[in-house]
């Protein structure tokens, strides 16, 4: 786990800053500026509207009865994709307009109710074990 945390927290600024100093050679530092803060704004609006459209969702399926699972993973998935996008970087701005895209968030779904199953598996055995 410490080594997962430590590529996110260290080695994903790294690679930004770098990014963001290759980039702002060639396009100059205004402009490099001028696009992470429109892709930011871009984005962060992108993901207000489709969270206001899945808590609709949410809401409707509330309303029928029924439990609104896939709703709420995705409501959570654009709201990680709008952390990413106030992240000022290239690399989090790709990540968050991905998530943002419906089937390259539906594989990113499928891929997350893998691990929980997986998880919830195997701290079943270990309560069983206990």
């Amino acid at each position: 786990m410490f080594v997962k945390l430590f590529l996110v927290f260290v080695l994903v600024p790294l690679f930004e800053l770098y990014l963001l100093i290759k980039v702002g050679y060639h396009l100059g530092a205004l402009n490099t500026l001028i696009v992470v803060i429109l892709t930011g704004i871009v984005g962060a609006s992108l993901a207000r509207v489709q969270g206001m459209r899945t808590m609709i969702r949410v809401r409707n399926s509330l309303n029928r009865g029924e439990l609104p699972a896939e709703e709420l993973l995705d409501a959570l998935l654009i709201f990680m994709a709008g952390l990413l996008l106030l992240t000022p970087g290239f690399i989090t701005d790709f990540a968050g307009m991905g998530l943002l895209v419906p089937s390259i968030r539906s594989w990113f779904k499928g891929w997350l109710r893998t691990r929980f199953r997986r998880w919830i598996e195997q701290n079943r055995a270990d309560i069983i074990i206990s």
